[in-house]
């Protein structure tokens, strides 16, 4: 019975804290046409302290979307826009020799900012998109012998083209894995591109003010982390997982010839985490097999290699995640 209670005092302490994220959905609502899975991701992320990588072909709001979530929230914001010429020093910072003091002094890069947007990561080379790794993962950067800590709440928010386009590096798997959520973003349906026209002729964007501050978010994930995932859901999540490392023992031989690596224990961490992001969205204070469901595409799909086999057969890492949500049985 004192479950029962918690829960109930939980549902209540969660109706407090997630005012914010009707503010935040609606303020994205006045910019971006649609596009409700993109905004949803944004929250998850923002809500479980996870990075994002958002794909799609140019023109579909990726940046606008990530703008106009950090001009919501009271935070300070940077933009770095990959090229093939940019350097590590560009991203982090570098030391510079004041002749002034005689001495080197550390200016620090855009990566010191609450938000950062990665734009088109995919377009420089590999060893630029690593200088993100420590600071995505550790939250901190090492520049020459010092090493700073970032400031808190920190996120990246990356975009990128798919690979298919001129001109693009793919992302090292060690960067992939530490992505939370790959968001694969479509086209508008017709009615939304029709608004999307008819807003664009029509003149200004609306003018964007903040809603909620860096502290409420920081308040909010603590309620978060108190979201209840009994152990038949983690039974689940682990399931998921082990089916895209060892999928003949789900009843998935066909599959074992496709994957070539499954999900790191990262996937399992970042499953969880978002499936109670995703609860507290919903207002609620437990998780049901359905968060996990909703979240597994996102957090699975760039967490799979497929083999030269798959390729040829043209299965995707999505084929392979549906049929393994279809297969494992659920709680």
């Amino acid at each position: 019975m004192a479950e029962a209670i918690d829960i109930r005092e939980l549902n209540v302490r969660i109706e407090q804290q997630s005012g914010f994220v009707t503010n935040l959905v609606t303020g994205m609502d006045r910019v971006i046409v649609g596009q409700k899975h993109l905004v949803d991701s944004l929250l998850i992320g923002l809500l479980s302290d996870g990075n994002i990588l958002l794909e799609g072909v140019p023109g579909l709001a990726k940046t606008l979307a990530i703008k106009t979530l950090s001009q919501l929230i009271d935070a300070t914001y940077s933009r770095i826009q990959f090229t093939p010429d940019l350097l590590p020093a560009d991203v982090t910072g570098t030391m510079i020799y004041s002749q002034k003091d005689e001495k080197f002094q550390v200016k620090q890069g855009p990566v010191f900012a609450n938000f950062v947007l990665a734009d088109e990561i995919n377009r420089a080379p590999a060893k630029v998109q690593s200088a993100l790794l420590e600071a995505m993962q550790e939250k901190q950067v090492t520049i020459g012998s010092e090493t700073f800590n970032l400031p808190n709440p920190f996120l990246v928010m990356a975009t990128q083209n798919p690979i298919e386009q001129e001109g693009t590096y793919p992302l090292p798997e060690a960067q992939m894995d530490r992505f939370m959520l790959k968001v694969v973003i479509g086209y508008p349906t017709i009615d939304e591109e029709k608004k999307i026209i008819r807003e664009n002729i029509a003149g200004a964007l609306p003018k964007v003010t903040p809603v909620t501050t860096a502290d409420e978010i920081i308040k909010a994930r603590e309620v978060v982390r108190e979201v209840y995932i009994d152990e038949k859901i983690e039974q689940y999540i682990a399931d998921i997982v082990f089916a895209t490392r060892y999928p003949d023992r789900y009843g998935l031989k066909d599959m074992k010839d496709m994957i070539s690596f499954g999900g790191s224990p990262r996937a399992s961490i970042n499953l969880a985490k978002a499936a109670r992001a995703y609860a507290f969205i919903k207002r609620r204070g437990y998780v049901v097999p359905e968060d996990v469901r909703a979240v597994a595409h996102d957090v699975l799909r760039h967490r799979i290699g497929l083999t030269y086999e798959a390729e040829a057969s043209n299965v995707t890492s999505e084929d392979i995640v549906s049929k393994i949500i279809n297969k494992v049985e659920v709680p």
